[in-house]
C-alpha cells in the first residue's frame, strides 16, 4: 500500500493524495471524488505514512494496523466510524490486541475505521497492496550509506571551508591593493 502520498488535512473531511508542489502550497486530489484542489503551505497536513498507533510496548505504523484490519475483515469494508464506543473498542481490540487503552482515544479509532473505509472504497485496500517488496530493504541500505557519507563529509567539508575562507579574504585584499598602485603609476607617467 502506498501511504507515502496519502494525507489528511486538518479541517477538511476525507483523505487526499499529493499530486504536485506549488510555490506556495500543494495540489491534492480527494481519493474519493478524484477532485483536485490546492492547499497552502500553512495547512496542517498529516502524512498517513508517518502515523502510528500506541501499544503498551511500542508504536505500530498505521500501515500494519490497516493490514490487520484488512485480514480481519477479509479485505472488505469495516464497521462505520459512527458505531458506538463499545463496538469501536471491540474493533480496535480485534485489529491491534495490545493497543494502549489510555493513549488511543475513541476519536483515534473512529479515524482509523473511517480512513480504512475511504481507502478501501478508493481501491487502496487489496491483498496485493500489502505484499511487501524488497525495495524497502534496499532503501534502508541506501539510507545507511548516506548517513555514513554525511558523517564523513562534514569533517572533510569543515577543513577545506576554513582554508578556503582565508584564501578568499586574502585574494580580495590583494586585488584592491594591486589595482591602486597601478592606477597611481598610470597618472605619474602622464605627468
Amino acid at each position: 500500500m502506498q501511504l507515502e502520498k496519502i494525507i489528511s488535512i486538518s479541517g477538511k473531511p476525507g483523505l487526499f493524495k499529493l499530486v504536485s508542489q506549488l510555490k506556495n502550497g500543494f495540489i491534492v486530489e480527494d481519493i474519493s471524488t478524484k477532485k483536485k484542489t490546492s492547499i497552502s503551505n500553512s495547512s496542517q497536513v498529516s502524512l498517513l505514512d508517518n502515523i502510528a498507533m500506541f501499544t503498551f510496548d511500542k508504536e505500530v505504523p498505521l500501515f500494519e494496523v490497516f493490514e490487520n484490519v484488512a485480514k480481519n475483515y477479509d479485505y472488505k469494508p469495516t464497521i462505520s466510524h459512527k458505531a458506538s464506543g463499545e463496538e469501536l473498542r471491540e474493533f480496535m481490540t480485534a485489529s491491534l490486541p495490545n493497543y494502549d487503552v489510555e493513549r488511543v482515544y475513541e476519536s483515534d479509532i473512529k479515524k482509523l475505521a473511517q480512513w480504512y473505509n475511504l481507502l478501501h472504497k478508493a481501491g487502496y485496500i487489496t491483498p496485493e497492496s500489502f505484499v511487501k517488496t524488497e525495495e524497502p530493504s534496499e532503501v534502508v541500505v541506501a539510507e545507511e550509506k548516506t548517513e555514513e557519507a554525511t558523517e564523513k563529509k562534514p569533517a572533510a567539508k569543515k577543513a577545506p571551508a576554513k582554508k578556503a575562507a582565508p584564501k578568499a579574504d586574502e585574494a580580495t585584499e590583494e586585488k584592491p591593493a594591486a589595482k591602486k598602485p597601478a592606477a597611481k603609476k598610470a597618472t605619474k607617467k602622464e605627468d
